[in-house]
């Protein structure tokens, strides 16, 4: 159950967005037993979102899981959201943040596992 979610000030097409939610989704497999099946993807283009005093692109993505996740596969995921946002909408690396988010407790379909 997981979900990311992504902030950034970068203005993006629907083909853009498009992209980045099949590309995470394709990531989201650095995490054991973490698929797309169960993603859930927030996109939040043209964020007012400033990193290092500028409002140079930028992104600040969010990872939400269920369970938790090895320090390796974190750092893998980190890797591929880097690359993705890289490539589909120009931010550079070295302004995108990846913050992770675990949790033991997580509600769905008016239950919680």
């Amino acid at each position: 159950m997981p979900f990311i979610n992504v902030k950034t000030n970068v203005s993006l097409t629907e083909d853009k967005a498009e992209l980045i939610k099949t590309q995470l989704g394709q990531a989201i497999t650095a995490i054991p037993g973490k698929s797309e099946g169960w993603l859930m993807v927030g996109i939040e283009p043209d964020y007012k979102l400033w990193f290092k005093g500028t409002d140079e692109p930028a992104a600040m993505v969010e990872v939400s899981i269920y369970g938790n996740a090895s320090h390796n596969a974190k750092t893998t995921l980190t890797s591929h959201i880097t690359g993705i946002l890289t490539d589909a909408a120009g931010i550079s690396s070295d302004r995108i943040y990846v913050k992770y988010a675990e949790t033991d407790s997580w509600g769905w379909n008016g239950s919680n596992f």
